[in-house]
C-alpha cells in the first residue's frame, strides 16, 4: 500500500517546477502529463515504503529489479495480470527514478556480480516495463495507457530530463551550503 503524501507537501510545488523546466524545456519532451507523472512519482518516492512498494509471495520487500521481474510474472509467481500491471508499473517508475536521480548506483549494482541485478538493464526493463503497462488498454485502464505508451516510447528522454533535476538540486544544495557557511563565519 502506498503511503500518500499531502498534495500541498512544498515537495509537490518544487518537484513540478524542476521537473516542467528540465522535461519541457531543456530536454524538449513536450509532453505536459509525462511531466505531471514524473513530478508526482518524485514525490511519491520521498517516502521509503513507496519506493520498494513491491514484495514478493513471502512478504519481503523487493530491491533489485530483477527480483521484480520475477515477481511481475504470473506464471512464475501465481498471482494476477492485474499484479503483473501493477509491478511492471512500479519497475518503470523505480528505474526512471533510479536511472534518472542516481546513476551511479546503477555503475556500483554492475560491479556486485553477487546481485541479480548486476545482469538487468534498468533503460531496457524500465521502457519495456512501461509497454507491457501500456499493453493494458482495456476497460479501467484504457484511459491510463496512451501515457504509459509515451514513457515506454521517451523513457530515455525522461532520464535525461531527470539528470537534469539532479544537476539542479546538486547547485541548490551547493548554493545553500555557501550561503549557511557564510552567515556562520
Amino acid at each position: 500500500m502506498a503511503i500518500a503524501i499531502s498534495q500541498t507537501h512544498p515537495l509537490r510545488a518544487l518537484f513540478a517546477e524542476l521537473v516542467q523546466r528540465h522535461l519541457l524545456s531543456a530536454a524538449q519532451l513536450n509532453d505536459i502529463s509525462i511531466a505531471r507523472y514524473i513530478a508526482n512519482l518524485l514525490v511519491d518516492f520521498c517516502h521509503v515504503d513507496n519506493l520498494y512498494r513491491v514484495r514478493n509471495a513471502q512478504g519481503k520487500a523487493l530491491e533489485d529489479v530483477g527480483e521484480m521481474l520475477i515477481a511481475s510474472n504470473p506464471i512464475l509467481e501465481g498471482r494476477s495480470f492485474i499484479y503483473e500491471r501493477e509491478v511492471r508499473k512500479h519497475i518503470g517508475d523505480y528505474t526512471l527514478f533510479l536511472a534518472g536521480l542516481f546513476p551511479e548506483y546503477l555503475v556500483r549494482i554492475h560491479r556486485q556480480k553477487s546481485r541479480l541485478d548486476s545482469f538487468v538493464d534498468y533503460l531496457k526493463a524500465g521502457k519495456e516495463s512501461y509497454g507491457v503497462v501500456a499493453s493494458f488498454d482495456q476497460f479501467e485502464f484504457r484511459d491510463e495507457a496512451p501515457l504509459f505508451r509515451r514513457l515506454a516510447e521517451r523513457f530515455e528522454l525522461c532520464v535525461f530530463g531527470l539528470n537534469l533535476v539532479k544537476q539542479d538540486l546538486a547547485r541548490q544544495q551547493d548554493a545553500y551550503y555557501t550561503r549557511v557557511r557564510a552567515v556562520l563565519s
